[in-house]
């Protein structure tokens, strides 16, 4: 009997969870269904797992609960080595403790715990319950700064691109689509603070930038382009149009565009517009149906993953899931869903 099927037993068994690393060396990604907010959980091949982002909290635990789902019974985790807090607005903080009162987490990083946030009076009470969850220990991201991943025959680094409004070196190729750039309002939010991850897994690369803005993503890539080509880009901002400045996407080229959006907020018109000029785009994908939108003007029905409003919604995940050497992946909608392979750049 192989590894595979004796841990199988075990684990119906009740006796060990099933193990955590893949078995033939994949990289897997999850988009966790937050209903608009964000939560997206990676497992490396030597089975270590990130939690990015953990929706809203207050809504009966059904965010927290979607993600624990995905975690235990999905992933078949049983804790998390690392969970970030891309920036610090409730959708995306605000089930770290709850997560983690039911979840061990091991390292928890953020880009610094601010004594106040001007856009939330609330936010000291608001973050209290993650500085207890951290035990005020969280670990503070700054641009330039590379996660601590074991890597195992194929390279794997997450690499922090952007922190606390502050960007990587504009180093690079001429970006070609540096003068499409018109500044929009200064965003004085936290949102042009957020932690932007680009993870490389061999040739693979996966870029993912929380909610942040128009103004600093410009910042980042231009005049030159210091991140290159990648293959799958999480639409930043849920896919609003404050965010996917084309300055940035057009340059990124990517191959698939996966929105973190929900029925009424994100996949907007203009960033859908964007994705559609991408000349490398191959597939884009949603977490939701924009009940706004005409079928024609977002993501093909099957490449999305929730078709109705909140109410009815069931939560169905995207997976993306990473071939050992890094050469190819497949995106899923749902468990039910049939993978669709793409090579890597």
């Amino acid at each position: 009997m192989n590894r595979l099927a004796i841990a199988a037993c075990l684990f119906l068994f009740g006796t060990l969870p099933l193990f955590a690393g893949s078995e033939d060396g994949r990289l897997d990604l999850y988009f966790v269904d937050v209903e608009g907010g964000a939560a997206t959980v990676i497992v490396t091949p030597q089975g270590e797992s990130i939690l990015i982002d953990s929706g809203y909290p207050d809504n009966g635990g059904r965010d927290r609960d979607r993600i624990l789902d995905v975690l235990k019974n999905v992933a078949r985790l049983d804790h998390l080595d690392h969970a970030v807090v891309s920036h610090w607005h409730l959708d995306h903080f605000g089930n770290h403790a709850e997560v983690a009162s039911l979840f061990k987490i091991s390292h928890f990083w953020d880009r610094g715990i601010p004594d106040l946030l001007s856009e939330d009076p609330g936010f000291t009470n608001r973050v209290a319950p993650y500085r207890s969850a951290s035990q005020n220990r969280s670990k503070t991201l700054k641009a330039g700064d590379s996660m601590p991943l074991k890597a195992g025959v194929t390279p794997l680094t997450v690499k922090v691109l952007t922190a606390s409004g502050e960007v990587i070196p504009n180093t690079g190729e001429p970006n070609p689509f540096a003068a499409e750039h018109h500044s929009q309002p200064e965003d004085t939010s936290d949102n042009a603070k957020s932690i932007s991850l680009l993870l490389t897994f061999g040739k693979f690369k996966f870029l993912c930038c929380g909610d942040l803005t128009w103004n600093t993503e410009a910042k980042l890539m231009t005049p030159n382009n210091p991140v290159g080509p990648i293959d799958l880009f999480m639409a930043t901002h849920h896919g609003l149009n404050v965010s996917n400045n084309p300055v940035m996407v057009l340059a990124l080229d990517p191959r698939v565009c996966v929105t973190c959006n929900g029925p009424t907020k994100g996949a907007d018109p203009e960033t859908i517009a964007t994705f559609k000029r991408i000349k490398s785009l191959q597939a884009m994908y949603q977490l939701h149906r924009n009940v706004r939108l005409a079928e024609k003007d977002q993501a093909p029905a099957e490449n999305i993953a929730n078709q109705v409003e909140t109410a009815k919604c069931t939560g169905n995940w995207i997976k993306a899931s990473v071939a050992k050497e890094g050469t190819s992946y497949t995106i899923q909608v749902g468990p039910q869903g049939k993978p669709r392979t793409f090579e890597t750049r």
